[in-house]
């Protein structure tokens, strides 16, 4: 008997996975938000890039649509699931290096309470229409 493949009749192909984290900032405090995350994000972004732990990472930026709205979304763009077994383990010592250590990175989550709120997050597939 031969394999039988199917083949899916699904409308899309699959992507890479991205992880997208909404934020709300405090009045008046998106440019200190900002400016955090050019020393933290983009360090770890790029360091992760070159580990190939990451595709790549974005920051979008715009108005809130309510006031109970984000106006801030962190991406970072994944292979595939598959790339999020043992992450942290991977990722734990980036921060490390990037940030310092756990006391360091503790402060800094404190320090960064102050000027936004994590509205939530989300693992997202990217689809390529066929």
């Amino acid at each position: 008997a031969g394999a039988c493949f199917a083949q899916s009749d699904a409308p899309y192909t699959e992507g890479p996975v991205w992880s997208v984290t909404m934020v709300k900032t405090k009045a008046g405090m998106s440019d200190d938000y900002l400016k955090m995350l050019s020393k933290i994000y983009k360090a770890e972004g790029e360091e992760a890039k070159k580990q190939g732990l990451i595709m790549d990472y974005k920051i979008l930026v715009g108005d809130a649509a309510t006031p109970q709205d984000f106006d801030i979304l962190l991406m970072q763009e994944f292979q595939n699931m598959a790339a999020f077994d043992g992450l942290r383990d991977k990722l734990d010592p980036i921060d490390k290096k990037v940030i310092g250590n756990m006391e360091v990175q503790r402060q800094g989550a404190i320090k960064r309470m102050e000027v936004r709120e994590i509205m939530g997050t989300k693992l997202m597939r990217e689809v390529t229409l066929k």
